[in-house]
Parts: C-alpha cells; sequence; structure tokens
C-alpha cells in the first residue's frame, strides 16, 4: 500500500521550530478552503497539522512565512490512541509574501 498525501494551502501560522531529541522539527498549521459552500453559502477551511523535518524544514523556515501558499507531499503517520499527523516529504513554494514585497 501506498501512504502519501497530497495538499495545497496557506501557511496559517508562525512556523514553529522544535528541538527534540537532538534533531530539530519544523510545524505549520495548512489553512485548505474547501472546493464548495456550506449552507450559509460560505466556503469553510479545515486546518491541517503538518511536521517537517530538519531537510524540509529548514527552507520552509527560510523562505516561508505565514499567509504563504504551499503545496506539500507527505504521509500520514498515526499510532493506536494518538492523533494522526501529517509528515512532510516535499513542500513547493506556490507563492510567497518576500516575493510580493519584493515587487512593490
Amino acid at each position: 500500500m501506498n501512504n502519501t498525501v497530497m495538499l495545497i494551502g496557506k501557511i496559517n501560522n508562525d512556523i514553529e521550530k522544535v528541538e527534540e531529541e537532538e534533531k530539530t522539527i519544523y510545524r505549520i498549521l495548512l489553512n485548505i478552503t474547501r472546493n464548495f459552500k456550506n449552507q450559509d453559502g460560505e466556503y469553510e477551511n479545515d486546518y491541517i497539522p503538518i511536521e517537517l523535518t530538519s531537510n524540509v524544514g529548514n527552507s520552509v523556515f527560510e523562505y516561508c512565512q505565514k499567509g504563504d501558499i504551499v503545496g506539500i507531499k507527505g504521509r500520514i503517520e498515526g499510532k493506536i490512541g494518538k492523533a494522526i499527523q501529517i509528515v512532510a516529504e516535499r513542500v513547493t513554494f506556490l507563492t510567497s509574501n518576500k516575493e510580493l514585497i519584493n515587487q512593490n
């Protein structure tokens, strides 16, 4: 079986950098707007926690910020009795607020 997840959304928070057991973990909350409107005629959002390991997370931490749109390719990790999480294996920068600032 293949455990692959692909998501596109906006980074909803400041990128969190955490030192754990001699390795660096980065965490973001990905805001994904649904493709359909609810009964009130509004689009709803899903907020997906993403964990980035040091090799992927370093680049995201350096080049991205809250509000940037990214594509995430990763895997679902879950253990019995714990919430599942998405672990990013690859991140594609789709937009960057830094680019918009430099153009103005």
